[in-house]
């Protein structure tokens, strides 16, 4: 009757492995603190550069300094934790760090992309801005095809590394043409070049993920899964940021250069377009139009990394098994010894 006990035993063990680790989870608060806190202040200095103080001013090296520092002490924390919240095994492996910055270019390119073509329609073409959500309809429409075809691929296949390689350069091309546009591209192109991001991001996106989640052992996934995801967030917020504030310093110069060579001013805010004289309106579309096709340019520069980190990933299959070794060993020792 005992040996029954010890096999029933066991094989509840077998089938119910991760709900028995779960137990023994604790969260590493003193990190978590450490990274936000040391990503936000990096964050607030790029919201606020060019505007409120310099790139090369005493605020610019406290903040990098400030939020360097904290990074470093999260790093530090985590070197010892025993459940670190980022654990450093993982980022250090080949694959979680190219799925890492492949992530943080695919985040710039999809928050990037959903911002500033949204805001090119509204201010450079004069659409409204439901007219504008909705012509970027072919990019949702890339997303959600993309997403949708290679994920049943890949579960026939059981390879991803060839669809985030397509999907990377889907993604630069999409952006190298969108690099090229002004106030008056025709909006087939225009159309075109979107559904290329949104294929892009749709292949890359979780596929990156995916890559992760089938390369870590079957312990770390969750950590591994919420790094990838927080980088490609982090990469958003930042890539958004910056491409921000180049966009605002060079519509800025451009429609000074325009106004000072037309002899020309302004009625009120300059976004607020339908205000303005209809000179000064085409000035200022042309300036946002030509601004929008700088920042797709760095867009494309930042999709080029990810092709690189597709390109160097491992290849990597789906699982076919659990590597639940300690359990299965455990389960058929018990098991011998009943029989």
């Amino acid at each position: 009757m005992q040996r029954h006990r010890e096999v029933a035993r066991a094989e509840d063990d077998r089938l119910q492995p991760i709900a028995r680790t779960g137990d023994l989870v604790r969260i590493d608060y003193l990190e978590a603190t450490l990274i936000a806190s040391g990503v936000s202040v990096l964050l607030v200095r790029v919201s606020f550069v060019d505007n409120s103080f310099g790139w090369a001013s005493w605020q610019t090296a406290a903040m990098v300094g400030g939020g360097l520092v904290l990074i470093g002490a999260a790093v530090r924390v985590e070197s010892r934790a025993a459940e670190p919240v980022v654990p450093l095994g993982i980022v250090k492996q080949r694959t979680t760090a190219l799925a890492i910055v492949g992530s943080l270019s695919v985040g710039t390119a999809m928050f990037g992309a959903a911002v500033f073509l949204s805001q090119y329609f509204q201010l450079s073409r004069g659409h409204s801005p439901t007219e504008a959500g909705l012509l970027t309809i072919p990019m949702m429409a890339g997303i959600l095809i993309a997403s949708t075809v290679a994920g049943r691929m890949i579960s026939r296949s059981g390879k991803i590394k060839p669809f985030i390689i397509t999907g990377a350069v889907l993604l630069t091309v999409g952006f190298a043409v969108l690099g090229t546009i002004d106030s008056r591209t025709p909006m087939l192109l225009l159309g075109v070049a979107m559904l290329c991001v949104g294929m892009g991001v749709g292949m890359t996106l979780q596929n990156l993920v995916l890559v992760v989640q089938n390369t870590v052992p079957l312990k770390d996934i969750g950590a591994a899964s919420s790094t990838v995801s927080f980088f490609r967030s982090l990469g958003g917020t930042i890539g958004v940021s910056v491409l921000g504030a180049v966009l605002a310093r060079h519509v800025q110069d451009q429609i000074a250069h325009g106004l000072a060579s037309t002899g020309l001013r302004t009625t009120g805010a300059v976004t607020d377009i339908g205000a303005q004289p209809a000179a000064v309106q085409e000035i200022i579309r042309v300036a946002y139009g030509d601004a929008t096709a700088q920042i797709f340019l760095l867009s494309a520069g930042a999709a080029v990394l990810a092709v690189v980190a597709a390109i160097l990933l491992k290849p990597v299959s789906l699982r076919s098994s659990l590597d639940l070794t300690e359990k299965s060993e455990g389960t058929a020792t018990v098991a011998a010894e009943a029989g």
